[in-house]
């Protein structure tokens, strides 16, 4: 089983290296995922391949064959797309054995269970290699690639055997995992690199939006940036320009649906006249770091008050409008009598 999932290693693990050449770093990820049992609402099993956060290749029970997922992975060589869908159906065959075999070591026979790996590699900026394969069953940890010695680290009692038969000397797991990390995945990053260097590449410039709310004499900062990439990007609040403020609260820099990153940073302040809090943004695609300046919103109580003057003016005029035409009409009935006596007059005399 594990010499069938090393064969699908390469594509996936090039897959999710592309990124972290050309920003800061970027990290070839593959996660697989098997259930217990169909009716979950996910498949049986499934292989995902990503470069950063960036999915690139797929396969699962419910497609049975293996998918790019970026324009850039759909012309390989010939026949590669069908050697992957191979190697695919062959880890599916082996994962529903390893979710069984846990589920015995948990003494379970039924139920709903998933079993997971996340294994892959990262090349910095400055050449440095780091390696991860971690194993997951239920949601929780069971266990880990320690990169230092290359040797599995039970974190559940339920995978000691598992650990111990992969440090021993027949199998030597982790040297072998070693190999796979500085040199088959590594290579095979480059490779990906590129190949989809125009993607991975690309800069845009973030946007931003601040905003502040106030409350029992604490102002509360808030400074999201989105719409960027590459990943990397620094985000702080600053006073008067000058200041760092500590962050209160800072989210992960998360990926968009369309390959662009967002990150959100909020501080805490007591707020002081004459002091002027900004938002201090830096990334690879601004030719200069962007300082959005945070200004407090006018006071609730303007905008009913023009309400109220243009309410005074409206009617001010509809006053003055009624009493024009009032008067205008007054002058019309005073004319109109006089000239129907005249008329009258003028039958009385003729009648005479």
């Amino acid at each position: 089983m594990r010499e069938r999932m090393r064969k699908m290693l390469p594509l996936i693990v090039l897959l999710l290296h592309l990124s972290a050449v050309y920003s800061d770093s970027h990290s070839l990820r593959y996660y697989v995922t098997a259930v217990s049992a169909p009716g979950s609402g996910l498949p049986e099993f499934s292989d995902v391949g990503y470069v950063d956060d960036r999915e690139i290749v797929n396969y699962n029970s419910d497609s049975g064959k293996a998918q790019p997922k970026v324009r850039w992975m759909e012309e390989p060589e010939p026949g590669y797309w069908e050697e992957q869908t191979q190697i695919g159906k062959g880890n599916e065959a082996a994962w529903k054995h390893n979710v069984r075999t846990a589920m015995s070591r948990f003494n379970q026979t039924g139920g709903l269970h998933s079993f997971q790996v996340m294994y892959g590699c990262e090349l910095g900026d400055d050449g440095s290699i780091r390696g991860y394969s971690q194993y997951g069953y239920d949601g929780r940890e069971f266990m880990s690639l320690d990169t230092q010695t290359w040797t599995y680290i039970p974190t559940m009692a339920e995978a000691q055997i598992t650990a111990q038969r992969w440090n021993s000397p027949e199998e030597q797991e982790g040297e072998r995992d070693k190999n796979y990390v500085e040199n088959i995945c590594i290579e095979w990053l480059k490779k990906y690199v590129e190949k989809g260097r125009e993607d991975l590449e690309r800069r845009v410039r973030p946007q931003v939006k601040v905003s502040g709310q106030e409350r029992d004499g604490i102002l509360t900062l808030h400074c999201q940036a989105y719409g960027f990439h590459p990943k990397p990007v620094d985000v702080k609040w600053m006073k008067n320009r000058v200041d760092d403020l500590p962050a209160y609260q800072t989210t992960r820099t998360l990926p968009n649906p369309d390959g662009t990153y967002q990150i959100r940073v909020s501080a805490e302040v007591l707020p002081k006249e004459g002091d002027s809090y900004s938002c201090y943004v830096d990334h690879s695609s601004l030719g200069e770091p962007l300082s959005i300046v945070w200004e407090p919103e006018k006071p609730s109580w303007v905008t009913p008050l023009i309400i109220a003057v243009v309410v005074v003016i409206l009617a001010g005029v509809g006053v003055c409008g009624f009493l024009l035409y009032k008067k205008k009409k007054d002058g019309y009935k005073t004319t109109n009598t006089s000239e129907t006596s005249s008329d009258k007059s003028n039958d009385n005399v003729a009648k005479a």
